[in-house]
Formats: structure tokens, C-alpha cells, sequence
């Protein structure tokens, strides 16, 4: 389902160019989660950020569902992330002006992928029946988490990508919303890729990769 070969990326500083990426290869299928780790700085961030056509590679090649994201313009990489990609991030980034039921249908919307029934399991599975008039800032951050995700999943993604997606939440919080995120990967059948920085975390996930100087360990 995600296919990233030999995938290479640097960036310029004030005297020297530092390379991020140094050829990284990964493949996850269809159901799959999966757990990155790496000390900070070793590219995890930007592996993401290249998967999701917010940057581009300086080579390499990254494949979604049989299509080339590396070869794609600006426009059909923002419609790739509408429509086949659910993104979850450590800050939330949910729609301040929004009520939590119009923030949970916002992506689906757009990409015209609403479906009622399934919108209203993840209210049910996410626990947040009782939340939908509420605003962002009427949320614990917990609360607001589990929009996100609930968000993302809305159109039924090839692939959900969470980047420290319970680095503001304590641990109990973390285990929670993380145990839901698996559980509803699982029932949607995307894959699912997670950059943490806990070791007991990604020890939840199907499979645990570890990036160090630019490549998989």
C-alpha cells in the first residue's frame, strides 16, 4: 500500500547542506501499523512530510496505493492528502470556529467521501456523543485528540499518518487515544505509520522501525 525507496533529503543551512534522508527504504501494507522511532533530528518528521507531498524529495521514490506521490504537481498532492490521507498531528489543528460534529465532517466534506453511518460509529467509538456542540476549547486536549483522529479517518484514508499524535497527553490519556487510533485503523483497514519518541508506545503497534542518520536502522 506504501511503498518509499531508497528515499534521499537535505536541507541547506548558512555554510553547508546537511542531508536528513540518506536512502531510506519502507514498505507498509493495508492494515498495517506501524511504529517509527529515532533519536531527534535522525528524519522522522520529514519522512512524513515527504509521504504526505508537503515537501518533495531530492530523490527516490515514495508509491501510494500504485501512484507515484513523488511525481505529482502541487494541486494533485493536496488532493492526494484530501482524499486518501489522514493526518494527525501533536498539535491538534482542529478549526477553532468549528463545533466538534462540523470539525469531524470538515475533511470528509470536502473530499465529497461524507458517509452519515460511518460518521456516526466513530462519534460512538471516540466517545463523543455528548461533545458535538462543544468548541475546540471546550476540550481537553484527550478530547480534542480523538476529534482528530476521528477527522482523519472520516473518509476512509489509504493511509493515516500521526506524527507525536499523543505527545501533549499524559500517559493514561496517551494509552486511551492510541488504543482507539489502533482499533479504528483496524476496522477501516488503512495503515497506519507513527512517529513517537516512546518506546512503549510503538511497542503497541503491529511493527517497530527505527530511524538513525538518515536511515532505517
Amino acid at each position: 500500500m506504501l511503498t518509499v525507496r531508497n528515499l534521499t533529503k537535505s536541507y541547506s543551512t548558512s555554510d553547508e547542506r546537511l542531508a536528513v534522508l540518506r536512502g531510506v527504504d519502507l514498505v507498509l501494507a493495508a492494515g498495517e501499523s506501524v511504529a517509527l522511532t529515532g533519536e531527534s533530528g535522525s528524519g522522522k518528521s520529514t519522512l512524513l512530510h515527504l509521504i504526505a507531498g508537503l515537501d518533495s524529495a531530492d530523490g527516490g521514490d515514495i508509491e501510494l496505493g500504485g501512484k507515484v506521490v513523488s511525481g505529482l504537481s502541487d494541486s494533485e498532492r493536496a488532493a492526494m492528502r484530501r482524499d486518501r490521507l489522514g493526518l494527525v498531528f501533536q498539535q491538534f489543528n482542529l478549526i477553532p470556529s468549528l463545533q466538534v460534529s462540523d470539525n469531524l465532517a470538515f475533511q470528509a466534506r470536502i473530499a465529497d467521501r461524507y458517509d452519515a453511518i460511518w460518521q456516526d460509529e466513530l462519534i460512538e467509538r471516540l466517545g463523543l456523543r455528548a461533545l458535538l456542540d462543544r468548541y475546540p476549547e471546550q476540550l481537553s486536549g484527550g478530547q480534542q485528540q480523538r476529534v482528530a483522529i476521528g477527522r482523519a479517518l472520516a473518509i476512509k484514508p489509504l493511509l493515516l499518518l500521526a506524527d507525536e499524535p499523543t505527545g501533549n497527553l499524559d500517559e493514561a490519556t496517551a494509552d486511551e487515544v492510541l488504543a482507539l487510533a489502533r482499533d479504528l485503523v483496524a476496522r477501516t483497514g488503512c495503515g497506519f505509520l507513527m512517529v513517537t519518541h516512546s518506546e512503549r508506545l510503538a511497542a503497541t503497534l503491529d511493527r517497530h522501525v527505527h530511524l538513525h542518520a538518515g536511515r532505517i536502522a
